[in-house]
């Protein structure tokens, strides 16, 4: 949700609307004469309605709307920033639906606000899923004589976080809480996988935190610097969890720009989890190319390289490869199989002032082929 956030926030999609009521040179650059929406974005406050578009291939093509509340604009934010202080994004609320051809829905409200020059950070939504997906698993592994077994998650949720700038540097110490209450069905035209009953946990409340680092040179579309966290949520029926179980994720990506126009960047992405999980909240392979929660176990990882090129200052190729692996309940990590995937893609600058690239993606995997549309970085 909180990239959903800031994706939005960008409002790639919502300009040409704009463009048909305001002057056309509000979206052409000076600099340059190009097509850009530097000024749009940045003197942009109040109530917006956005499109939303969903590409991912675990749900299926789809899309929604939703309504965005900015409390101040950009150049209002900036305006306030004394010498020295950090320039941050205004406040940011929203409201939204979505859904896809293979019958997900998802209605959720959200936010994103900071405090006290960036010292403090609160990002949270709430939300009503509705989503079929497809198990394969644990392991690969469904006991049941299929490859694949459909299944529904619906109820509720809900992430808070709050973030605290340790001193004037780029590292964060955060307070997580995630709350679910999910009522899981599998397709009852097939067998049932062989699961066990507290895998079927309907509630789970969890209670945690982590440590970050950030300093990219952007958040938007980030050229140099890294990202970092290292987290661990605790779930218990202290605090009304129906399981205890623990999950772990320590993830990393940077970018390194060794010429004028080549950025090399570089992901890694560990994830682990013990006690009674839920399978739906077991570790999966997260690269693109690959469908969300296809590969999962108790344990899983991945690496992903991804050039980019700037081949005019507006236009940018990119290239990506990575590779994942899922092991733990039925495999060690050198019998789990590999995963590849890679692709290609190409970004065009849509605000220059704000850094901001936007496109599309053409990723194979080991099965298939997916598309997806970017707003920044592909990374999270």
């Amino acid at each position: 949700m909180h990239r959903l956030l800031l994706v939005l926030a960008a409002l790639v999609l919502a300009w040409p609307a704009a463009a048909q009521q305001d002057d056309k040179k509000l979206f052409r650059d000076p600099e340059d004469g190009a097509l850009d929406a530097s000024e749009w974005l940045l003197d942009r406050k109040g109530f917006l309605p956005v499109p939303i578009l969903i590409t991912e291939p675990a749900v299926g093509y789809g899309a929604g709307a939703a309504l965005l509340f900015f409390r101040e604009s950009f150049r209002e934010r900036g305006a306030k920033v004394k010498p020295g202080e950090r320039l941050t994004p205004p406040d940011i609320y929203l409201a939204a639906f979505a859904a896809t051809g293979h019958g997900t829905k998802v209605l959720g409200a959200g936010g994103l606000v900071t405090f006290d020059n960036d010292r403090w950070r609160w990002r949270g939504a709430v939300g009503r899923p509705d989503i079929n997906l497809d198990f394969y698993g644990i392991g690969g592994k469904l006991d049941n004589g299929e490859r694949k077994l459909g299944y529904n998650v619906e109820g509720w949720l809900s992430t808070q976080q709050v973030m605290r700038r340790l001193g004037e540097s780029n590292n964060f110490i955060v307070g997580r809480w995630i709350y679910l209450d999910f009522n899981t069905t599998f397709d009852s035209s097939r067998p049932e996988p062989l699961l066990p009953p507290a895998s079927r946990a309907a509630k789970s409340s969890g209670f945690g935190g982590s440590l970050e680092h950030d300093s990219r040179d952007n958040f938007f579309t980030a050229g140099a610097g890294w990202k970092g966290s290292i987290e661990a949520i605790f779930y218990s029926p202290n605090w009304g969890s129906d399981n205890k179980y623990e999950t772990y994720r320590a993830q990393a990506f940077g970018y390194l720009p060794f010429s004028e126009r080549w950025v090399l960047g570089g992901r890694v992405d560990v994830r682990s989890s013990s006690g009674d999980v839920p399978f739906y909240q077991l570790p999966f392979i997260e690269l693109r190319g690959v469908p969300v929660v296809r590969y999962q176990d108790q344990r899983a990882g991945a690496a992903e390289a991804e050039l980019r090129w700037n081949v005019t200052p507006r236009w940018a190729l990119i290239g990506f490869l990575g590779i994942g692996k899922a092991w733990g309940a039925t495999k060690g990590f050198s019998d789990a199989g590999a995963i590849t995937a890679g692709g290609a893609g190409f970004r065009y600058l849509v605000a220059r002032r704000l850094g901001l690239y936007a496109g599309l993606d053409i990723a194979r995997g080991p099965e298939d082929t997916a598309i997806y549309i970017q707003a920044g970085s592909a990374w999270r």
